[in-house]
């Protein structure tokens, strides 16, 4: 019996409805056609007010302690944060200050980003690599980016974007055993 691959997916936003939440369950579900996978979706503002709270692991209530703990032992990573004053939001960075140091060494992570405009685009190459390469985690090579004009009613629509998510989701694929593949159907 094949075991599921465990995907936590952390979505920096602190709103909902949230475009990086879409963006996040988009590429979730492509994952999930290619790999025996089940996701675990974290949005930061669900607990962000705890979380702020405290200064040290041990401070923690115990259910965020949890999606510390999920987080150190997904299989794979999805990091996505919304652009915010050219980075990502405080409380994003918080949740990772509060990983262990080495939990994520080797840990494959996605990354992933929305904003305003394209022009915020290399935020996931100035801010998001710099923080997993400090982990020394294993940053896939393709990240996502969307701005806002590639969603309509906080749904991915842009043809560019989905092609993106679907070329970001093929390239984790060649991570993991062929037993935790799925075939992909293609459509005739």
């Amino acid at each position: 019996m094949t075991k599921h691959l465990d995907i936590v997916a952390v979505v920096g936003s602190t709103y909902q409805p949230s475009r990086t939440r879409a963006l996040v369950e988009a590429l979730a579900a492509e994952l999930e056609q290619r790999l025996v996978a089940r996701t675990r979706i974290l949005q930061v503002g669900d607990f962000a007010r705890a979380l702020g709270q405290a200064l040290s692991r041990d401070e923690l209530p115990a259910d965020i302690q949890g999606h510390l703990q999920a987080i150190e032992a997904a299989d794979l990573l999805i990091a996505a944060a919304p652009v915010y004053r050219g980075s990502y939001p405080g409380h994003f960075k918080h949740l990772f200050d509060l990983i262990g140091q080495d939990a994520l060494i080797d840990k494959p992570v996605l990354l992933a980003a929305t904003g305003g405009s394209d022009r915020h685009a290399l935020m996931l190459d100035h801010q998001l690599r710099p923080l997993f390469s400090f982990f020394q985690s294993l940053t896939l090579p393709i990240g996502v980016y969307g701005a806002n004009s590639d969603f309509d009613n906080y749904r991915v629509t842009s043809p560019a974007l989905k092609a993106r998510v679907q070329l970001a989701a093929e390239r984790a694929v060649p991570l993991f055993d062929a037993n935790q593949r799925r075939p992909l159907l293609r459509a005739a």
